[in-house]
C-alpha cells in the first residue's frame, strides 16, 4: 500500500487532501460554522485553501474524510509539527463537516487518522489540544482510545485571549485498531 492509497473504514475512508477538494471542502466548512463555534476556522476561501495545501510536507499531514455512499466530504484532519528522531510525535487537528456531523463518521474518520499516523506516518504518539468547553471533541478523542494528560493555562491565543487547553494523546501501544 502507498502512503497516498486511502484507508477505509465501513462507512468512510481517509485521504490527503488534493487540489480537486477546493470548492467542496470551501463550501462543507462554510456550512459547518455554527458546528464549529469559535474552536475550528478552516479553510473560507481560495487562498486559505491554497495556504493549508501548501503547507502539505514533512511535517505537515492534510487529509479528508470522505463519505462512501455519497463521495461527500465528512471531515478532514491535520497533522502537524510532525517530529520523528526519538520522539515521533505530531499533533492532531480535525473537524467534522455537515451533513454528517453526529452520525458516527467523525469516530471513524478519527480512528483511520490515528492509524494513518502510526502506520503511515511512523509516530509513535499523537496530541491534540482540546479547549475544555470542546465536550463533543473530548467525547470524541475519549472514544477513539486518548488519555487526558494534562492541562495547559492560556495554552493558544484564539479569539483576543490566551485559552486554557486541556492535552489528549495517544500512542501507538495504546490504540485498538
Amino acid at each position: 500500500m502507498r502512503p497516498a492509497d486511502p484507508l477505509s473504514g465501513p462507512r468512510t475512508h481517509l485521504r490527503p487532501l488534493q487540489a480537486a477538494d477546493r470548492d467542496p471542502l470551501i463550501a462543507a466548512v462554510a456550512e459547518s460554522r455554527s458546528l464549529h463555534g469559535p474552536w475550528f476556522r478552516g479553510v473560507a476561501d481560495v487562498a486559505s485553501f491554497d495556504r493549508l495545501l501548501g503547507r502539505v510536507g514533512p511535517d505537515f499531514v492534510a487529509l479528508v474524510l470522505v463519505d462512501t455512499e455519497t463521495g461527500g466530504l465528512a471531515g478532514q484532519f491535520h497533522l502537524s509539527q510532525i517530529f520523528m528522531g526519538g520522539f515521533r510525535s505530531a499533533y492532531l487537528g480535525y473537524a467534522a463537516l455537515r451533513p454528517f456531523a453526529g452520525t458516527g463518521r467523525t469516530t471513524e474518520g478519527l480512528r483511520l487518522a490515528v492509524r494513518w499516523a502510526f502506520e503511515r506516518v511512523g509516530l509513535h504518539r499523537l496530541e491534540a489540544n482540546i479547549r475544555p468547553e470542546n465536550v463533543a471533541s473530548i467525547r470524541l478523542v475519549e472514544r477513539v482510545g486518548f488519555v487526558k494528560e494534562g492541562y495547559s493555562e492560556g495554552y493558544l491565543f484564539l479569539d483576543g485571549a490566551w485559552r486554557d487547553h486541556e492535552r489528549w494523546a495517544v500512542r501507538t501501544e495504546l490504540f485498538d485498531r
